[in-house]
């Protein structure tokens, strides 16, 4: 079914992009907006709807309800899987990582020990 709601959709917008570039626009020069004596009819009655506006209004009914409808299906849970069963055997089978204990803390040497201390008398290294 969603194969076939996909072409349909695909067909339906060429379908209207062959109408609409078929179409004659209304008010094409610039100068028929301003006040131009040219052409009355831009901001009065547009006259009867044509065959083509016609088909052009039918094709996007069409088009607007596919996409609805396509996107409606798509956010749906599918039921099946080809990796249902894959996941968990996969997960049990891996052993955990250990990471490494870190060391004892160093021991503070004597002052005489570091390098750059100042010297002890024999009385304070008792």
């Amino acid at each position: 079914m969603i194969i076939a709601l996909t072409i349909l959709h695909v067909l339906v917008s060429i379908f209207m992009i062959a109408v609409v570039l078929l179409q004659s626009g209304k008010g094409a020069e610039m100068g028929a907006s301003f006040g131009s004596g040219g052409s009355q009819s831009v901001f009065g009655a547009g006259g009867g709807t044509t065959f083509l506006s016609k088909m052009t209004t039918g094709a996007a009914i069409i088009f607007m309800l596919t996409s609805l409808t396509l996107a409606y299906i798509s956010g749906q849970p599918s039921s099946s899987s080809i990796m249902s069963g894959k996941g968990k055997s996969a997960t049990t089978t891996k052993a955990p990582v250990q990471m490494p204990q870190p060391a004892a803390p160093a021991q503070q040497g004597k002052p005489a020990d570091l390098p750059g201390a100042p010297a002890t008398s024999p009385q304070q290294q008792k």
